[in-house]
């Protein structure tokens, strides 16, 4: 499929790029199913701090590389690494341990609220600054709900959440390039020509696939028309090569995939591993959500990957990261085992 999607791009090269990947993301995502949990909570803050700077380093000159205006990836070498998408691990786990730390104060407003947001605040506003407005509010969503799965209560974080959309709002409202494509995906149509244009293909590059597609690598949207089509938009070109059918069971593979991990964690006594798996889990499935969201015009255009599928290495490698935190939490379900003091 992504050869297909990248042959406007140099699908061979592109192939051989994403197998490289795809090898070293199994690696990884296998090693984070069989890793010490309680050896990675310990280390939480320092890979957070690590992440954080990642993020720093993006907006140095010499250093961060920008693509179509925004400073999102680090040159190491032949390759580019994006720090905000290993951002999301560091989130989740300082998240994770801080709270099941101090679960005995989650509900008061100093450890419950306070400092959750503050940490969450340093996240979201250094990605903001790349800018990633994508990004940054998925972050500020999962955290959210941790902070909320935690004990924080509601009478603080709603208005805060209130506050955060408002304060969104306002940014979209006075960058030219952002309203655009609010005001293009409220009339797809009428700007179909102008800055609703890839997201027009999309949505054709659906129509002419209908229920079974055209044929695997028979697709034509992506060779004249469809930009990004390997990347953020490879939902619409799996749509035209293999039908409504094909696209509706990656959707219920997400949804299964979240609602089985979901009613799984209820049962978990600890509470690092279950913040850790919800946070990894959400992070995974609401990004699809959103990518898929985009792509058929039911949200406003935002370049997200599509996990496992779009092109595109960092991504890859956090989701299968993630995935593999999650089997870890579900393994260690199974296993007998002595609670700390803390964690009692």
């Amino acid at each position: 499929m992504l050869f297909s999607a990248g042959i406007v791009k140099g699908a061979q090269a592109l192939l051989t790029k994403q197998v490289i990947w795809v090898g070293l993301s199994l690696l990884m995502g296998a090693y984070a199913t069989y890793m010490n949990l309680e050896w990675i909570r310990r280390r939480a803050w320092w890979i957070f701090g690590l992440c954080m700077l990642g993020l720093i380093l993006t907006l140095v000159p010499g250093i961060g590389i920008k693509v179509n205006g925004a400073q999102r990836w680090i040159g190491l070498g032949p390759l580019r690494v994006q720090p905000s998408e290993f951002a999301k691990i560091g989130l989740v786990l300082v998240l994770a341990s801080y709270f099941s730390s101090n679960h005995r104060e989650n509900k008061t407003f100093f450890h419950g609220f306070l400092i959750p947001s503050i940490l969450i605040g340093t996240c979201c506003g250094l990605i903001l600054l790349q800018p990633d407005f994508g990004t940054s509010f998925l972050c500020g969503a999962v955290a959210a709900t941790m902070m909320f799965q935690a004990g924080t209560s509601l009478r603080w974080l709603l208005p805060v959440a209130g506050l955060a959309i408002t304060a969104f709002s306002i940014l979209v409202y006075f960058d030219p390039v952002r309203i655009r494509r609010v005001t293009s995906f409220l009339d797809v149509e009428a700007n179909a020509n102008d800055s609703a244009y890839q997201l027009w293909q999309g949505m054709l590059a659906f129509g002419v696939g209908g229920l079974n597609g055209v044929g695997l690598g028979m697709g034509r949207q992506q060779v004249h028309f469809l930009p990004e089509a390997h990347t953020d938009f490879i939902f619409p070109v799996i749509g035209e090569e293999l039908g409504l059918f094909f696209t509706l069971t990656i959707v219920a593979c997400f949804l299964l995939l979240f609602g089985c991990v979901f009613l799984r964690l209820r049962q978990s006594p600890r509470l690092f591993e279950y913040l850790l798996a919800m946070g990894a889990i959400l992070f995974v499935s609401l990004q699809a959500i959103i990518n898929m969201g985009v792509v058929t015009g039911s949200m406003p255009t935002k370049g997200m990957s599509l996990p496992f599928i779009s092109y595109g290495g960092s991504n890859l490698m956090v989701s299968f990261l993630l995935l593999g935190f999650v089997i870890n939490v579900l393994r260690s379900l199974d296993t007998p085992k002595v609670l700390l003091p803390r964690e009692i």
